[in-house]
């Protein structure tokens, strides 16, 4: 009679496996890409001078201070701002709609 031997995989492979597969899940679940900054250059409405410069509201809702500028309040600048990405791609939003479809 012939014996059979029944091979297990290691445990320090099954665990490797399961941490690069919840490496990858995370990856793309939290998408660390959106949380990066990035540089925007947009055109922004001043909203105060101060000895600083001019304080500008961007078209996202952020406040930027643009130094060495001589314009009035009212008047439209560009300026060169960093902001998270998520907010350029829309990503959360688009979760967020999702989100609103499944909840009743």
């Amino acid at each position: 009679m012939q014996q059979t031997v029944q091979t297990k995989i290691p445990q320090l492979k099954l665990m490797l496996i399961l941490a690069a597969a919840t490496s990858v899940i995370l990856v793309f679940t939290l998408t660390p890409w959106n949380i990066v900054p990035t540089l925007v250059t947009e055109d922004v409405s001043v909203i105060a001078v101060t000895n600083y410069g001019c304080v500008g509201e961007s078209v996202l809702g952020y406040s930027v201070v643009v130094t060495d500028c001589d314009v009035g309040v009212g008047d439209v600048i560009s300026a060169t701002f960093y902001v998270p990405a998520r907010d350029q791609n829309g990503y959360y939003d688009r979760i967020e709609s999702k989100l609103a479809m499944v909840n009743p």
